[in-house]
């Protein structure tokens, strides 16, 4: 080992530790967070606990999904509950669906924002009117064009919730189709899912997504519900959950039960658009969190760019392939679990090469969001 050493120019030691470096970070992280799933048991639901539950859905132009998605959510097996619909400026068809599935469910109802030409508003303002017409205090959140993948969604969600747990995160991921485009943006989908669900399971509770969401209603007025982010058209879910989530409040939901689905951007620049609205919110997260999740992209970034330039420029190439075995078991290993839990086996086999070409879409993320145009949209 020391003969090893002294024969490495330079430049040769500079990479190996930049390497190490690169990948004692990445083993940790993935022990550290990602790993917790192996440990993972999910909290019981007594039979009695059933809250009375508001399912709240914004909706602007939305009738196809509409007719698709909503009987799914009006139809589910729960003692009690009541699906409001806000209606935020659609010019489809919506107001005439919704009128529709008011007449035919009691617990339906749904409300109408009318477009204002002095006035233009974002997606917080119909999730606000949605919660204050609820009239129970447990929420929760989905979206229009989101499937529940079972009729005992509101029990697996809603039914986390107690006295000290205030805030329930699911999962909601993108339907299969055809494609590598497809494939690749379920990959990402799923890969958020592991970082906001095992950094919940650690206590360090960031982000919910709007498509899976439970939280109490007093915890939205308590803390002034969006007013610190309302210069954001993004925040509604993320945001708000960065700031009133503590170490205890928060549970997480991995049951097939208790997930959502949606149809993925068709196009990869529709997708880039989400992408780079949704990232618009990461520099008002707590700093601690705004650390930990540069960890893992910048070290992974790092990691490669180490390994590949080693595999051209030392003798000892075997090396940085043993480093990058290593690393490729355990991310194998961590993402099977992953992918079963969250019902995407498909997805295991793809985690190799997403976890590489997610550099690159990151990149560009990175670049559009510090030198390109801002975009207003509602969701």
């Amino acid at each position: 080992m020391q003969e090893f050493f002294k024969s490495l120019s330079f430049a040769e030691i500079i990479l190996f530790s930049l390497l190490l470096f690169a990948f004692f970070w990445q083993i940790f992280y993935y022990l550290y967070f990602f790993g917790r799933i192996f440990f993972f048991r999910e909290k019981a639901i007594p039979d009695s606990s059933h809250p009375p539950v508001s399912v709240i859905i914004c909706a602007r132009n939305e009738e196809e999904n509409l007719r698709e998605n909503l009987n799914f959510v009006a139809e589910q097996q729960y003692p009690e509950y009541e699906v409001i619909v806000v209606n935020d400026c659609s010019e489809d068809e919506t107001g005439e669906i919704l009128k529709d599935y008011a007449a035919r469910y009691k617990h339906f109802r749904f409300t109408t924002i009318k477009k204002d030409e002095k006035f233009s508003h974002g997606k917080k303002l119909a999730v606000m009117v949605g919660i204050k017409a609820a009239k129970y205090d447990t929420l929760l959140f989905t979206d229009a064009d989101c499937k529940p993948q079972s009729p005992l969604w509101l029990k697996k969600m809603a039914g986390m919730l107690n006295e000290e747990q205030e805030i329930c995160l699911g999962y909601s991921g993108f339907h299969r189709k055809r494609g590598f485009l497809n494939i690749f943006l379920r990959y990402d989908a799923f890969f958020i899912a592991m970082h906001y669900l095992s950094f919940a399971m650690a206590g360090k509770t960031y982000m919910g997504v709007g498509r899976n969401l439970a939280y109490r209603k007093h915890l939205f007025f308590d803390n002034k519900g969006f007013a610190r982010h309302l210069d954001l058209d993004s925040g509604d879910d993320d945001l708000f959950i960065n700031e009133v989530a503590t170490r205890t409040n928060s549970v997480v939901s991995l049951s097939h039960e208790a997930q959502t689905r949606s149809a993925a951007p068709a196009q990869f620049s529709r997708w880039m658009r989400q992408k780079k609205r949704h990232r618009s919110t990461f520099p008002r997260y707590k700093a601690s969190h705004k650390f930990w999740l540069s960890v893992e992209p910048v070290t992974r970034l790092l990691f490669y760019s180490a390994f590949i330039t080693l595999l051209f420029f030392t003798p000892y190439y075997y090396v940085p392939v043993g480093i990058f075995v290593l690393r490729l078991i355990l991310l194998l290993m961590v993402n099977y679990k992953w992918s079963r839990r969250l019902n995407e086996k498909d997805l295991f086999l793809f985690s190799p090469v997403s976890d590489f070409l997610s550099i690159f879409t990151g990149l560009i993320l990175v670049y559009r969001s510090i030198f390109g145009t801002k975009q207003t949209a509602w969701k």
